[in-house]
């Protein structure tokens, strides 16, 4: 009998094996997909989990880089997707559709009424397509060709993206760019880059930042016409790539005033962190804070035929100033992702995520912090609704330990875990500066116990990785 149940894993894995040698002869190596040491081929997904060719279920806790919030096959985006293909499949996005009015029409009054500002909405594909659009409103604003952006910020590998993206990594290898961000220290106070802190801190880091505009040697701004060469500071309200950092609430509400001060833009990077990934529609809603630029993409549509797009303050991209034509994309405002987008923004005026996100957070949280208390190797853990971070140390629990969370990740990835029976693996990503740190980013209708199941397997993989690396 045993035999005759493992009849099939020959050809199937004979299959895979043929399928990931024409994939190493033939796919380009320039995606992240071989950043892992164990590639993985998957044929199905459903609600919170991923399946191999084998059925092997994966738990997921990143979700597709929080692109999927809503969970895999959710059922009522689907058909929404479904229904407007047998309706308007395709139509160039110079001719108008209902969905796109609509769906515009949602996020502006969204935003009006949570930042009490009246603006516009302007719809590309890819998130990185939506930062250089914000890019373009921002020169056309200001006529300055440099930002401020944060160290361990990521907007995205576009040339224009890139270049306010922190990594070097990103830039290497496509010469020279003369318009890249002046960098700042992100308040990441768990590796405080002054060494300072929070307690009696005060913000020293945002203080050092307005020291740059103490004199005119300092290079930013020229005190007798009060003008800034910079004109926008672009920033994730939370680091994603960066490691799901969260900063000190007092933080950007005194960045802000600092801004305004000399006319400096303040764009907002939701990207990531948009659409309830945080415990509310818009993670800046927790810093009070009104940016001038908000950018979105990802979990607007929860992955279906993506959209992105930007919001900006009506005097930036009124047509008097940002007419016909200023920029565009063949597949911006396509029929079937702002069909989905609607659908996405209904069920979210329909969902209590308000409530249900930040309390699963917390639980979340909690299992993970009693894991913490019983291993020194995890130096650091925070969320903010479900954006959850989880640091992986050495034993002084502060070292970076790049090693034990590689070697996590491919336990994970093996999918011979064991906890809560059968067999199993976990799909996690990595982040951080010092790529050790998990950002968890599941499902937001992850249960209590696909909670307990998670911390379960992340625990497993946690002690198989101790005993691997010893």
């Amino acid at each position: 009998m045993d035999q005759k149940k493992k009849a099939p894993a020959k050809p199937l894995k004979s299959q895979e094996n043929n399928l990931l040698a024409l994939e190493a002869k033939y796919c380009s190596w320039g995606d992240t997909v071989h950043y892992a040491e164990k590639l993985n081929l998957f044929s199905a997904a459903d609600g919170i989990y991923l399946y191999d060719r084998a059925g092997t279920e994966y738990l997921d806790l990143q979700m597709w880089y929080s692109a999927v919030n809503f969970g895999y096959k959710n059922r009522r985006l689907n058909d929404a997707l479904k229904t407007q293909i047998d309706t308007l499949p395709q139509l160039a996005c110079q001719y108008l559709h209902e969905d796109k009015i609509v769906l515009a029409a949602k996020l502006a009054q969204g935003i009006e009424k949570s930042f009490k500002a009246k603006g516009r909405i302007h719809f590309n594909v890819g998130g990185s397509a939506a930062v250089e659009d914000s890019l373009k409103i921002v020169r056309n604003h200001t006529g300055k060709n440099l930002v401020f952006a944060f160290m361990g910020g990521y907007h995205g590998r576009t040339l224009g993206a890139t270049a306010i993206t922190s990594s070097y990594r990103y830039r290497e290898r496509f010469g020279h760019f003369s318009d890249r961000a002046v960098f700042i220290p992100y308040p990441y106070c768990f590796r405080c880059p002054y060494e300072k802190k929070l307690r009696n801190c005060d913000l020293f880091c945002l203080k050092q930042f307005e020291r740059l505009f103490e004199t005119e040697y300092y290079s930013v701004v020229n005190h007798k016409t009060g003008n800034c060469e910079c004109g926008a500071f672009y920033m994730e309200t939370v680091q994603g790539t960066g490691g799901y950092i969260i900063p000190p609430r007092e933080y950007f509400p005194r960045l802000k005033q600092v801004l305004d001060r000399y006319n400096i833009l303040l764009v907002d990077d939701e990207i990531q962190m948009g659409f309830f990934r945080t415990g509310k529609l818009w993670a800046i809603e927790h810093f009070n804070v009104v940016p001038d630029i908000l950018v979105f993409g990802k979990a607007l549509t929860n992955g279906l035929n993506p959209i992105s797009g930007m919001w900006a303050k009506e005097k930036l991209i009124a047509p008097s100033v940002f007419p016909p034509g200023s920029t565009h994309s063949t597949f911006s405002a396509n029929s079937l992702g702002t069909a989905v987008g609607l659908e996405t923004m209904r069920l979210i005026e329909e969902s209590d995520f308000s409530r249900q996100v930040p309390a699963k957070g917390k639980y979340f949280v909690s299992r993970l912090k009693q894991l913490q208390h019983k291993y020194p190797q995890i130096g650091d853990v925070d969320g903010i609704g479900l954006a959850i971070r989880v640091e992986i140390c050495q034993k002084d629990g502060f070292t970076p330990n790049k090693e034990l969370t590689d070697a996590i990740t491919t336990i994970g990835l093996s999918g011979n875990l064991r906890a809560g029976g059968g067999k199993r693996g976990l799909i996690l990503d990595v982040g951080g500066y010092y790529k050790n740190v998990f950002t968890l980013a599941p499902s937001l209708y992850i249960t209590r116990p696909e909670i307990d199941l998670s911390v379960d397997l992340f625990e497993e993989a946690l002690r198989k990785g101790l005993s691997k690396i010893k």
